[in-house]
Formats: C-alpha cells, structure tokens, sequence
C-alpha cells in the first residue's frame, strides 16, 4: 500500500523548510498572482525557484496554488505563468476553474488538483473533474467519512481531505459577506473573515443578543479519523494555514506525521497522545467538523470568546555545545529553572528543563523579548531547529 501523502502549507520559506523538517511529505504555496489568501507573504518566481530546489533536495514535493476563478483580463496571464511553473521545476498546480485545467494540461505536464474551493461533494463532480484531466479532487469540506468512502470506492481518481485547520462558515470560499462589509472578495483572495466578527442582533428594532453573536466555524481538528481516511484508501491529507506561525506549522506537521508512522507501523498510541502533542497549536475551540455528522451547534462558534493567545512557544534552538549549552531564539516569555517541552524532528517529545539561564554572557532571572537570544543549560542534548514549549 502506497502512503498517504501529508501536505502542509507554507506562507513563506522559512515556513516551508520547518513543514518539511517536521515530517511534510508535501507543501503548497501561493504565488503573487491568481492565487488566494492575497495577504499571505506570497511567493515570487525566485521564491518558487528556491522552494523547488529546497523541496526536491529532500524528494518531497511542492504545489502552487492557481485557485481564482479568474475574470477575462486575468486569462492571458495562466498560460505563460504555469509554463514558468514547470520550467520552476513546480510538481504541480491546485486550481478551482476549468480554464485554467485547459490550459495547464494543453501546455505543461504539471500535476492538476481540483482546489476545495470548488465545492466538489459528490462522486458525479469528482468524475466531471476528471474527465476535464484534473490528476486529483480536494474533495468539499462539507463530507462525511461515510461520503469520502463512496466517492473513493467509485472512483480511481487521487483524493485528497483537508483534516485540520480552518474551517469556512460557507461552502469553502463562496461567502460573500467580506464582499458585502468590507469591499473585499473572498474568492480574489481577500477574505476579512466577517463570519468571525461580533455582531448584535435585533428584531424590530429591539437587540435580542446580551453577548455579541458570531457565525463562525470552529476549527478542524481529526486526530481520531485519520486511521479510517488511510485505510480507505485517500491518497492525501490537507494542512490547513499559509498564514499560521512557524510552531503552528512546525507542531502540526510533528503530530500528524508521527500519527501516520504509528498507523502504518501498527504502532497506534491512544488518541489523548496526539492530541497532547498538538498542544496549544490551535488557538480558537476545534471540532472534527463535518466528518462524523452534519455539523451543528458544536461545530460552530455563536458566541464571543475571550480567549487569547497561548504563550507557550518559547522558542527555537539555534544550537546545542557538548555541556547541553542552548543557544535559543526567543518566542515568548519565560523564567530560568522552568520545565520544557521539546519538539525534535523524527523523535518523540523530550523533557528538559532551563537552567543558568543568560544572555549576552549575563545570568537572567527571565527572558522577556520576542527575538532575542539567551542561551540556558539543558539536561538533555538539543538540535539545531528543535522547539520548546512550556511543560503543561
């Protein structure tokens, strides 16, 4: 049996070298044209070039995503940029418009996924993609696990299942309320997330709500239905997050690659485990969304959270001497003599603790800013590139 491919995004090159050191079979990025998220820090065709080679150095791969339905005067652009693509050495294209399939497979051999932005949520629409020559369906959000095993039981096109990450309040990309509020049009790109906001509410003139409403989702978290998608059959799970951190990036890719080696190994560890080394990456509540049952009011955030961002990345090791002396990167505050948690590529989660914690040769009582660089005793030896946490 082939393994199941794990693609994570990548905002950026730093981004993408610490998805592939942290397990990513795959990365897909966005260009500076015809690609969605337009605020994320998006790739020029040098940074495509650098990415390819990065990427290829370790035989992994890398997609870039062509996702706009493009209006007329963006049409001219497809051909000679997906030409560019592949002369790039780009494995290939995730995109939403039959136009741009045309052109891509009339004019290169790059490799063709039908973006989620294109709703597909039945085995009729997977098969009119392929029939059009798309390579692989990023099937809708919106399916059951029940749903996904149809269509792939029916079909030998290549799947793939976003399983964590955020969720649209609509079928994915199709929202038009940034569009309404802020002028900003959600498949151009430029969603303001208005499913987020707080609103009131009111009936005749009178307001219902004594909290502020939201109609947003709760992000997708599926730890429990990973075993279920691979042995179906589904060829690859989707990372979501171009715009996340690098501990966002770096602790996803960690958990759900050791997750997948456990499984193929008949090694599987309970659930609480994975879940424990996801830790804080996830910001706003999770639920499994739409994978066990038709998502409701469980899957769905109605209410104001006062919750704010967790400070428990506290940074990453720049280098390690033979006294377990750490040179680290500092991502959030902490004090000297705290316990840690330690994310290494390939190994299971360390505990260490600080000690002599200093900086610039001077002891410290804490480190307090973002960037700057302390060096502390470890108990264990560290890497280069691992990152610590703050012991739970």
């Amino acid at each position: 049996m082939k393994k199941i491919e794990l693609l994570l995004p990548a905002g950026n090159i730093e981004k993408l070298k610490y998805a592939i050191t942290y397990g990513a079979d795959s990365v897909y990025v966005g260009g500076k044209i015809l690609s969605l998220r337009a605020q994320a820090s998006n790739f020029s065709l040098d940074d495509i070039k650098e990415a390819c080679e990065y990427v290829h150095k370790y035989n992994k791969k890398i997609y870039v995503t062509v996702n706009v339905i493009p209006r007329e005067s963006e049409i001219a652009l497809v051909k000679d940029y997906l030409i560019n693509l592949e002369k790039l050495g780009v494995d290939g294209i995730i995109v939403s418009s039959p136009s741009i399939i045309k052109t891509a497979k009339d004019n290169t051999h790059l490799h063709v996924s039908i973006s989620t932005q294109a709703s597909t949520s039945s085995l009729h629409s997977t098969l009119f993609y392929k029939s059009l020559g798309a390579d692989r369906v990023v099937l809708s959000r919106e399916l059951s696990l029940d749903e996904i095993e149809y269509i792939r039981e029916n079909t030998d096109t290549e799947l793939e299942v976003f399983i964590h990450g955020g969720m649209c309040s609509a079928y994915s990309g199709r929202c038009t309320l940034s569009n309404y509020f802020s002028l900003r049009d959600a498949n151009s790109g430029g969603c303001a997330h208005s499913c987020r906001w707080n609103y009131d509410v009111y009936k005749d003139g009178v307001k219902l709500n004594k909290e502020f409403f939201r109609m947003g989702s709760k992000d997708l978290v599926s730890i429990s239905e990973i075993k279920r998608l691979v042995n179906m059959g589904v060829e690859c799970l989707k990372i979501e997050g171009r715009m996340k951190s690098i501990s966002y990036i770096s602790t996803v890719a960690y958990t759900y690659r050791r997750l997948i080696d456990d499984i193929y190994s008949n090694n599987l560890r309970p659930y609480e485990y994975y879940e424990y080394l996801l830790g804080d990456a996830q910001n706003r509540e999770a639920a499994s969304g739409f994978l066990n049952h038709e998502a409701g009011l469980n899957e769905t955030l109605y209410v104001s959270s006062d919750s704010e961002a967790n400070k428990n990345f506290l940074g990453i090791v720049l280098s390690c001497d033979k006294d377990n002396t750490i040179t680290l990167e500092v991502r959030n505050y902490f004090t000297d003599n705290e316990d840690i948690e330690v994310l290494s590529p390939g190994e299971d989660l360390k505990i260490s603790k600080i000690s002599e914690l200093s900086k610039e040769g001077e002891r410290v009582d804490a480190a307090r800013h973002a960037l700057e660089i302390v060096t502390f005793k470890s108990i264990i030896p560290l890497k280069e590139g691992d990152l610590i946490r703050r012991k739970k």
